[in-house]
């Protein structure tokens, strides 16, 4: 049962890392422009499934196992961001160049299709301080996943 600081710390973590992220990620789309190539949906994935996992872990036990899936589903999405950066900065080849993002609802498909932006993988369109959104993906979920498996684990300890 999670109920010691450090469960619930992890709960809310599990639940507001992933979705933190998401909702960054469209309002990067959505507010400015920055529409998400291949690899960038690459990283929604696992973070959709640890919001669901999270809230899962709300309503069905055992909790904690709930709460360790979402934290590896938060690490997966940072580790496709990791490759997906390295990808960025040329460190490495990606498996694809480029997607094409088509707006929907916009009338007649094959003219969404045509006028939608090409998104390549292999270049960041944005960056702060050097690091790109891939990057960032990575730093925040690569410490929230991790910080997640720390606290079940001195909850588990002090249960």
């Amino acid at each position: 049962m999670i109920d010691t600081p450090h469960g619930r710390l992890a709960q809310r973590l599990a639940l507001g890392v992933p979705a933190l992220l998401l909702a960054g990620a469209y309002i990067s789309q959505y507010g400015f422009g920055l529409y998400p190539c291949e690899m960038c949906w690459w990283q929604r994935w696992p973070h959709f499934a640890a919001v669901a996992l999270a809230l899962l872990s709300t309503v069905a036990l055992p909790r904690r196992l709930w709460i360790a899936l979402a934290a590896l589903a938060i690490l997966v999405s940072g580790a496709i961001g990791a490759f997906h950066a390295g990808v960025e900065y040329g460190w490495w080849e990606g498996v694809t160049a480029c997607a094409v993002t088509s707006q929907a609802g916009t009338g007649d498909p094959l003219e969404a299709i045509m006028n939608a932006p090409m998104v390549r993988c292999d270049q960041a369109p944005w960056t702060l301080a050097g690091i790109s959104l891939a990057g960032w993906n990575f730093l925040f979920s690569a410490a929230g996943g991790l910080a997640i498996l720390w606290l079940l684990a001195k909850e588990r300890r002090t249960s």
